[in-house]
């Protein structure tokens, strides 16, 4: 048995990653009995499957992507779908527009003046996401599995935006966003702020999202995923629709899934509910699955943009085992390196550097990932696979973070947040099997797989101010281990 150490960490805002050889001993060779210090790894506890990793492919992503030269965006792709990058194998793309488009569309201008779609059109679609796909697809060595979301059904069939009660200080800005934001009309139906899609209009908009699917499949683009609704009770300031969980529940079992199946998808389409904050996972899925709707949908998707609540996955999966957890959306609040999403329109000086940012975001990504592994995702899906410097471009203000910032000049950089997701989706290949352990003490988190290859992977977070070290007991042999400070390690057992 052969164990190698990969350990990334920051100099001067810069990821650095050494590679380390640790022996490996008998127990039995131990001067004395080991009991302190101790991380357990039990390989034959086996859990959930952990079925791979991605991000997101949005109409900001394929325009800054087409901006590159030629040798940056075989490099870009290399990074994240490559052997030697991220081998992402998920991409998560919006139907219609959603906040990272340049501009609202929608594939139908005007359904109410073209009830019968002939007018439906993915030429947008065209312009960045699909050439950018298909150039993906083309260096693949994996099979890539497409996940379509939803943001907002054609405003024509909607409700007008209701004064929202979602707390705006989970999307990062609280007042000072508001202050930023355009004055909402309460009037007028949009796709936008929220509002509701008519109940007369289910029928139509579940023979919309088959058209989109299907439209997407006659391009050669590999769907195998649907979720009803990105973020489903957040009325934001971007593409949204909100939805009660009765609501979807019947949109799903009398309208979505007969039209669906008549259209031959529910064989080839996983539907995902939800979609939202972690917090809500429970009570939502609690309303809408039961013995009916249980056979329509393939699992649950979650965002994590109102803290852990790992154990509501936890809770999700004891209730229903036979439903994919999948983490399909999270990114920092702000643009890269600064502190707020309006950092920048204020001049604000001063705060944490942007080195100091930019390790907190990767750490929060591996605290994440690991917590939601711990707690039964069976698949993860960063947002953005990059952005520029402003969080951007989208068709609304501010803008968020990615694991990359796109410069001005069509080159790239990487951030920190880049390689702490890579500790994860590099190691632990499709396939592999989350498996047993305990810990000493909370100093460190981590979480274990088996790979089909018979290989092992640890990911260890030290996220606190002073290196530490351990033993790690693995059926009669000890490897003994040092976890520096501000880092993350994988320890491959091969």
């Amino acid at each position: 048995m052969e164990a190698k150490q990969t350990i990334t960490y920051a100099v001067n805002g810069r990821a650095v990653t050494e590679e380390r050889i640790l022996p490996v001993t008998k127990e039995a060779d131990e001067a004395k009995h080991l009991e302190s210090n101790v991380i357990n790894l039990y390989p034959g506890l086996a859990y959930q499957e952990i079925e791979g990793f991605g991000g997101a492919l949005t109409d900001t992503v394929g325009y800054l992507y087409s901006k590159m030269a030629e040798a940056d965006k075989k490099q870009f792709l290399e990074d994240h779908f490559g052997e030697n990058g991220q081998r992402y194998r998920f991409l998560r793309m919006h139907m219609d527009s959603c906040d990272y488009s340049l501009e609202e569309y929608q594939a139908v201008a005007d359904p109410a003046a073209d009830p019968d779609f002939t007018t439906f059109s993915i030429e947008r679609d065209r312009k960045y996401m699909l050439p950018m796909l298909k150039d993906i697809m083309a260096m693949s060595s994996r099979p890539i599995s497409v996940l379509l979301s939803p943001w907002s059904p054609p405003k024509q069939w909607k409700t007008p935006p209701a004064k929202p009660k979602n707390d705006a200080s989970v999307y990062g800005a609280g007042a000072i966003m508001a202050s930023f934001l355009p004055e909402v009309d309460y009037d007028t139906p949009s796709r936008c702020n929220g509002g509701s899609l008519k109940k007369e209009y289910y029928k139509d908009w579940a023979v919309y999202l088959a058209k989109y699917v299907q439209a997407y499949l006659d391009e050669g683009v590999p769907v195998t995923m649907m979720s009803l609704q990105n973020e489903t009770i957040a009325a934001t300031n971007w593409d949204s629709c909100v939805w009660t969980a009765q609501e979807q529940k019947t949109f799903l079992k009398d309208y979505l899934y007969p039209v669906f199946k008549e259209a031959g998808l529910t064989e080839k389409i996983g539907l995902y509910i939800w979609d939202h904050n972690k917090e809500r996972v429970v009570e939502f899925a609690k309303e809408i699955i039961d013995s009916q709707t249980a056979g329509m949908l393939e699992g649950i998707a979650f965002h994590w943009y109102s803290g852990d609540h790992f154990e509501s996955l936890a809770i999700a999966h004891s209730l229903f085992p036979d439903m994919k957890l999948m983490g399909s959306e999270c990114c920092a609040l702000h643009p890269p390196g600064q502190t707020s999403p309006f950092a920048a329109l204020l001049g604000m000086d001063g705060g944490p550097s942007v080195a100091e940012v930019e390790y907190e975001d990767a750490a929060a990504y591996g605290h994440d990932i690991i917590g939601d592994l711990n707690n039964g995702m069976n698949r993860w899906i960063d947002w953005n696979l990059c952005v520029d410097k402003d969080g951007g471009p989208r068709h609304v203000p501010s803008g968020f973070g990615a694991p990359i910032c796109a410069n001005e000049d069509g080159t790239y950089r990487r951030l920190l947040t880049y390689d702490y997701i890579g500790h994860f989706s590099r190691y632990i290949l499709p396939g592999a099997q989350r498996i047993g352990f305990s810990r000493c003490d909370g100093k460190v988190e981590l979480t274990a797989a088996k790979n089909t290859d018979g290989s092992i992977a640890i990911v260890l977070l030290n996220h606190g101010q002073k290196d530490v070290s351990y033993a790690i007991r693995m059926e009669g042999h000890i490897t003994r281990i040092t976890l520096p400070a501000r880092t993350i390690s994988t320890i491959r057992y091969i």
